[in-house]
């Protein structure tokens, strides 16, 4: 019976001695209330100067890519009035189709101005989308302004 005491008391001092070494790590590594609130506050600053970061470079983003399209549809426009200039001055008859192609042409390029002038920021997300048409669109018709210049050549 005294053996038995004995290995019982030896086990529940093993198992108090176990406790307190687990309670005494679990506090130390705890952090009091203060510090988890200044942690909390470094965390929120640290997320809010990200977002900042990320609101900056997006602005910078679109006024990049706004001056890189109000540029191309500078030239564009430029690339319609020598085309009609020639026509002109070659005193070729203008076919209706002809006049009807290249109001279309100058019409595009209208409307993707004020595409771009007109864009409100709404997520990253519809930005990309917004940004990937656009350039589709003003590759695209960069690509016929071209093949009339270049139809007009030969």
């Amino acid at each position: 019976q005294k053996l038995k005491n004995k290995t019982m008391n030896k086990s529940n001092k093993l198992t108090l001695t176990i406790a307190a070494l687990a309670a005494v790590v679990t506090m130390s590594s705890c952090d009091s209330p203060a510090k988890k609130v200044e942690k909390a506050n470094t965390n929120l600053n640290e997320a809010e100067a990200n977002y900042n970061q990320s609101v900056i470079d997006s602005i910078a983003d679109y006024e990049n890519f706004k001056r890189d399209a109000e540029t191309r549809i500078d030239e564009n426009e430029k690339a319609i009035a020598a085309f009609r200039s020639r026509m002109l001055s070659e005193n070729r008859k203008w076919k209706e189709e002809d006049q009807r192609m290249i109001d279309g042409l100058e019409q595009k390029n209208i409307n993707l101005r004020a595409k771009i002038r007109e864009y409100k920021e709404n997520g990253k997300d519809e930005w990309k989308s917004f940004k990937a048409e656009f350039k589709h669109d003003m590759d695209e018709l960069g690509d016929a302004i071209k093949g009339i210049t270049i139809d007009n050549k030969k």
